[in-house]
């Protein structure tokens, strides 16, 4: 059985990833520059985003550095205001508490993280939660998630990382971890052939980690 559980935080325990994209949308808007989503998220897997497009088609670095600032306050008012609940994450996350020990490992900002569990009961259930400042190099990288095992003081073979997207697939491949891929709507067009394990949702790694009930 597996004792130690990494999670991947957007689209995996809050719904927010449709929220970054929109909120990069609205920004290149405002220049004139469409976002296209296919491409968004082929860049998102190499760990890439938004401004690969703009650099792309020519805008130059001081419009992108304004706009992403504009992108990052866009996305700060939807965490506020939209719903990103994921139904059944904090009811598995404690039944799961009794059993192994758990981290997130997220590519989020901390100010973006902390704004998000102001009033959530996630944070609770972790040992630790590691933020985009809290290492060098970005999934698909696997720095995030060997930190994580660090961390942990975890042997690989213990530990099991849970992904939405390709990119953090393959970071989780990259360190040496098994890696459950959950289903979202957002990413499901994206290659998860080396996942261990496909769920439909959080509820699924309750069969995976204790066994059926």
């Amino acid at each position: 059985m597996k004792k130690y559980v990494l999670f991947d935080h957007d689209g995996v325990l809050v719904d927010t990833e449709s929220w970054y994209y929109k909120a990069g949308e609205r920004a290149l808007a405002e220049i004139g520059l469409p976002l296209d989503m296919d491409q968004y998220l082929r860049d998102m897997s190499q760990g890439l985003g938004t401004w690969a497009q703009a650099k792309a088609a020519g805008v130059c670095e001081r419009t992108i550095g304004r706009q992403r600032k504009a992108r990052d306050a866009y996305y700060q008012e939807y965490l506020r205001t939209e719903s990103i609940e994921i139904e059944g994450v904090v009811e598995t996350l404690a039944e799961l508490s009794k059993h192994v020990r758990m981290a997130i490992v997220t590519t989020a900002k901390r100010a973006d993280f902390e704004i998000i569990h102001e009033q959530r009961h996630i944070r609770q259930f972790m040992d630790f939660v590691l933020v985009r400042e809290d290492y060098e190099l970005a999934k698909p990288h696997p720095e995030p998630y060997l930190t994580g095992l660090k961390r942990f003081g975890a042997a690989r073979e213990a530990t099991l990382v849970v992904e939405d997207s390709s990119r953090g697939l393959a970071s989780a491949v990259a360190a040496g971890i098994d890696c459950v891929v959950v289903h979202n709507a957002f990413t499901q067009a994206q290659d998860f052939s080396q996942a261990t394990h496909r769920i439909e949702t959080l509820g699924g790694l309750k069969d995976l980690i204790l066994g059926p009930a």
